[in-house]
């Protein structure tokens, strides 16, 4: 077993331990020297990386995709651990166990595939249970569902991770139906098997996630519609509007074309599908992210650039010995600058209520003393002559005569 995991480390440790390389640049420094930007993995999650000396010795010694073993040291960048590598060579397949380095879902595959076949048992529509069983009984389509992840890096992004999306999603639309009863459960089934089925080709998992070259080229969504017209020829009797309706729901479920859906959801089904599936990676995005994020202060995560926001981080936020440090006293307000604070003596005694004294008698002001009137405040001055005069003629200045009125020729 491999000596530190991503989950483990801390700043300030000094550590010695195999990663895989998910990603390799090679970047200059101000000098014009290179450096190395790494970014490394283990089945607990992923970390930046940086080599700043002795680069040149080491640019050609390993690849993307190649395991490495590294001396480094953990350190914190925007409130991430960074590893600063000292050290670094590469690892022959022979020296490492493959379910050290990728993330896999808790759940076993071969108890995940039975509830698939369940839910396609289930299924009402005998078209649409024949088109899902076709899928299922395909050897190599049936060996790479098991493994694939359901995303790169966003949501489920693990061995298994696929299966497990499309089983919470059938869930989901199991339990949500009959709130509808205009909803067809059968297409929904539908679009959780089939929406994401492209991935097993648009993504390789072998070693680390990327894309395949025919995974860049398509993406998921082509690549299922082209899986699904290959099934359906051995079904020449399935009903041409009940495909086109899958075939919508696949189309869609992104929601909207900015996120590469190629049509917009047109019906509820496909409504419905397009929300469930937002919910459900949202929602594992939110764990995930939430879980990985060990090193942030606060009650707040770092910021979630998929979710577009940092997250709360509701356990610690609810821990009374944590939120009690944070909110028990209110923060002081300091006293304005300019007051100055007067000692007042307190009195021993009190004393007796004086007697009320009689008011005193008005003093006259003279006549020139008197304040004048407040005029009304106009808050918009009219433009122009006319307006000058008309306002000098409702409000003349003190001392200044009415103008005379004007005569009529």
């Amino acid at each position: 077993m491999k000596a530190s995991f991503v989950n483990q480390l801390e700043p300030g440790q000094t550590i010695t331990s195999s990663f895989l390389v998910h990603t390799k640049e090679i970047r200059e420094k101000k000098t014009g020297e290179p450096y190395l930007s790494l970014l490394l993995s283990d089945k607990t999650g992923r970390i930046d990386a940086k080599m700043w000396d002795n680069v040149a010795e080491v640019l050609e010694a390993f690849d993307r995709d190649d395991f490495v073993k590294i001396k480094a040291i953990v350190q914190l960048h925007q409130n991430r651990p960074q590893l600063t590598i000292h050290k670094v060579r590469a690892m022959d397949d022979g020296e490492v166990d493959f379910a050290d380095y990728f993330p896999c879902s808790p759940r076993d595959p071969e108890e995940m595939w039975r509830c698939l076949e369940s839910f396609v048992g289930a299924v009402r529509d005998a078209h649409i249970r024949a088109l899902l069983a076709e899928f299922l009984r395909d050897p190599e389509i049936a060996a790479r569902y098991r493994r694939a992840p359901a995303a790169k890096t966003i949501h489920h992004a693990y061995l298994g991770g696929l299966l497990e999306h499309v089983l919470s999603l059938c869930n989901l639309s199991r339990s949500i139906a009959p709130l509808y009863p205009h909803i067809d459960l059968d297409l929904l089934i539908a679009g959780a098997i089939l929406h994401d089925i492209g991935k097993i080709h648009e993504l390789t998992f072998e070693r680390g996630f990327s894309y395949t070259t025919e995974g860049q080229l398509l993406g998921h969504i082509p690549i299922a519609f082209r899986m699904i017209a290959d099934k359906l020829r051995a079904l020449p009797d399935f009903p041409p509007r009940v495909r086109t309706l899958i075939e919508h729901i696949v189309l869609s479920h992104h929601g909207s074309l900015e996120f590469g859906s190629p049509r917009v959801p047109q019906f509820p089904e496909a409504m419905l599908f397009h929300y469930l599936d937002d919910l459900d990676s949202k929602m594992e995005c939110m764990r995930a992210s939430v879980e990985q994020d060990r090193h942030s202060t606060g009650f707040f995560t770092s910021f979630v650039p998929s979710l577009d926001r940092p997250l709360l981080k509701k356990d610690f936020f609810l821990d009374l010995s944590s939120s009690a440090l944070s909110m028990s006293a209110p923060l002081a307000s300091p006293p304005p600058a300019a007051a100055t604070l007067v000692a007042v003596p307190v009195a021993t005694s009190v004393p007796e209520p004086a007697a009320h004294p009689k008011p005193a008698p008005p003093v006259p002001v003279p006549p020139q003393a008197r304040p004048e009137p407040a005029r009304p405040i106009i808050s918009e001055r009219p433009s122009g002559l006319f307006g000058s005069k008309l306002v000098e003629a409702l409000h003349p200045l003190p001392g200044k005569p009415l103008p005379a009125p004007a005569k009529h020729e």
